[in-house]
């Protein structure tokens, strides 16, 4: 059988053998060309992921002082609020006057506290007649009376939502019935 016969009889992705003549040093340097490569595509991928770590790194840093100055501006604009407040209640505490008086300051500068809280998203938390609800009110007694079980008959202390989160829980009594209080 001849060369070419041999050739043709083998599978394409066979190697040759014999045919021609191969030189030791061609794959070996093919090979460190190949390393090289290799080495030099390493070396640049890792300096884009150091690139990649201190941009990220910048931006955490970026980023948590952005944060903080949007917590110092909000509680700035917020003080800006109350002061006005405080200027009332050191004006209501140096006037002299009578008690009726004092009491009508004293009001004014509640709702004057009340509007600042309102327009900073607070809300009170209605309770006086209302179902008890766990996630907004604190029942502290539950008492037998006239109204239907589980119905909230006095606030002892108000609570606040502040954008529809609880700030504080309202304090309650609870209306119970009779046997529960039997017990």
């Amino acid at each position: 059988m001849s060369d070419l016969e041999k050739n043709e009889s083998l599978p394409e992705d066979a190697p040759e053998t014999g045919g021609g003549e191969s030189v030791p040093g061609d794959n070996a340097d093919t090979t460190q060309t190949e390393l090289e490569k290799l080495r030099e595509e390493n070396a640049q991928l890792f300096a884009r992921l150091q690139r990649a770590h201190a941009d990220f790194e910048n931006y955490r840093k970026r980023v948590k002082a952005e944060r903080q100055e949007w917590h110092s501006q909000a509680v700035a604009d917020l003080i800006k609020e109350l002061l006005p407040v405080v200027d009332n209640l050191e004006r209501a505490l140096q006037a002299g006057g009578s008690a009726e008086a004092l009491q009508a300051g004293v009001d004014m500068i509640h709702k004057q506290l009340l509007s600042v809280l309102c327009r900073q998203g607070v809300s009170v938390i209605e309770a006086c007649g209302r179902a008890f609800d766990p996630t907004c009110h604190h029942a502290v007694l539950q008492v037998e009376c006239g109204e239907e079980e589980n119905t909230v008959v006095e606030e002892l202390q108000k609570g606040y939502l502040l954008n529809d989160k609880v700030l504080r829980p309202s304090m309650v009594k609870v209306a119970g019935s009779k046997s529960d209080t039997d017990n």
